[in-house]
């Protein structure tokens, strides 16, 4: 069986909460992952805390056509309507190429319908 590379290209989200705001910045992260789960082309996804008011979000994708779509998603639309009166600043996002990855292995023909 033919084995495919599930990642190729990435995201990194740096987030940093406005004082007191915290709790929603972690709020909105956890509630995101609901709304990337219909996202089939977000391969791997993290929410996660670098320390007290940063936060950031990881995400891998197959391909940049995968990447373009989850940036054009709900949960990047509903970062960017709330970032204003949670954030300090508007999001940092940084494009990445996946050089390497340890993620569950799937045949050619479990990923093709």
């Amino acid at each position: 069986m033919e084995m495919i590379n599930m990642v190729n290209v990435a995201l990194f989200v740096r987030l940093e909460a406005k004082p007191g705001k915290e709790a929603d910045i972690e709020s909105l992260l956890r509630g995101g992952l609901l709304l990337v789960q219909d996202e089939p082309a977000t391969t791997a996804w993290f929410a996660i805390q670098l320390g007290p008011s940063t936060f950031g979000i990881f995400d891998a994708f197959p391909n940049d056509a995968g990447r373009q779509e989850h940036l054009a998603g709900k949960l990047a639309a509903e970062l960017m309507e709330k970032s204003s009166d949670l954030l300090t600043q508007p999001p940092t996002i940084e494009k990445a190429d996946v050089l390497a990855a340890k993620l569950p292995q799937l045949r050619k023909d479990d990923y093709e319908e």
